[in-house]
């Protein structure tokens, strides 16, 4: 590349740890009115991760949109990264993501070939999800941002969403947590060569291979874990499926330096907007506080959140440890008793 350009230098929050906190999300989005459509399977007014709409018996379209500002500084691959997380959203509802937009905003002394990079990791990672970039829009902005808008296909009857979990099902998880932490930390380079590899290898894996194991169960409730935590999201699917999580946080694979980052007290923005959000509905037991503070870190293009019956969590649970980064059996959806909605065990 001709010219160098840092680009985590011209943002103030990296990757999804820029999302608008789900709490303040929820007061903003309270009042709209939802259009009634029978054909409208998923909408906003779900907290899901896609929106989607039948087309025919055989048909539905899933639409999301992500976008946000540098989470690496190489522009190459943050478009790989950027890319990745936006695409995540139409796997976690079974779908198979078909056509993009590109979204993206750039200084006006951006250099050329950092914005040709930047694209470049974008196309390059759509392609690898059998998707088309077919277009976009761009604007000039002092912090750069890019992302796409996805539309995948899935069948009307296999949609999955975040509210179907029922009690006796399974939780398994696809990726380790701490991203967020790590990335916090490169930018006061407190993070190990290691572990920031790590990082990237995770956030440009496309959650493409979890989706194709697990649509051949049953599977009765999916999202993705991104800038909410796991944490916020598995809240979410708790409260959407009027169920109470439980969690083994000794199953749940942590990175083991942010772990001792988050002793340190490096800690993402967004970890505290997402503590605030989901903190007053879970039961944390006597698990380090530490170990808490990654499981409220936001992450970028994190793994599949899976609840799937019980009966078919072994086959499922087996064939992920071959495809996935970290295939994880952490908890279990119970019977709602009132009170709390998530339990760290």
């Amino acid at each position: 590349m001709e010219h160098e350009v840092k680009l985590t230098k011209l943002a103030k929050c990296a990757g999804c740890g820029a999302k608008v906190g789900a709490g303040v999300l929820a007061q903003l989005l309270g009042d709209m009115k939802v259009l009634r459509d029978p054909n409208l399977l998923v909408g906003f007014d779900k907290s899901d991760d896609a929106a989607v709409y039948k087309v025919s018996d055989e048909l539905a379209l899933v639409q999301t949109l992500d976008f946000f500002p540098p989470i690496h500084d190489d522009p190459y691959t943050f478009g790989q990264i950027a890319a990745t997380n936006a695409l995540s959203d139409v796997y976690a509802m079974g779908g198979e993501p078909k056509l993009a937009l590109n979204i993206m905003a750039v200084p006006k002394d951006m250099p050329p070939d950092a914005v040709h990079e930047l694209l470049h990791g974008g196309y390059d990672k759509a392609y690898e999800a059998g998707a088309i970039i077919v277009g976009g829009h761009s604007i000039l902005d002092n912090e750069p941002k890019y992302g796409l808008s996805v539309t995948g296909f899935v069948h009307p009857d296999k949609v999955l969403t975040n509210s179907g979990a029922q009690p006796g099902d399974v939780l398994l998880l696809t990726k380790p947590l701490g991203i967020g932490i790590l990335t916090t930390a490169a930018k006061v380079d407190m993070a190990s060569k290691e572990s920031l590899a790590l990082a990237v290898r995770l956030m440009t894996t496309l959650n493409k291979s979890a989706r194709d194991a697990m649509v051949k169960y049953r599977v009765h409730a999916c999202t993705d874990v991104t800038g909410f935590s796991l944490m916020g999201h598995g809240l979410e699917m708790a409260q959407g499926s009027g169920a109470e999580l439980h969690l083994n946080v000794d199953a749940i694979d942590l990175i083991g330096e942010a772990v001792d980052l988050a002793r340190l007290g490096v800690l993402p923005e967004g970890m505290y907007r997402n503590r605030s959000f989901a903190e007053p509905y879970v039961d944390p037991g006597d698990v380090e506080l530490a170990r808490q503070d990654v499981l409220y870190d936001p992450q970028t293009a994190g793994g599949l959140l899976i609840a799937v019956d019980p009966a078919d969590a072994d086959a499922l649970f087996t064939e992920l440890q071959g495809v996935v980064p970290s295939a994880q059996r952490i908890g279990t959806v119970e019977t709602y008793r009132g009170g709390k909605r998530v339990f760290l065990l």
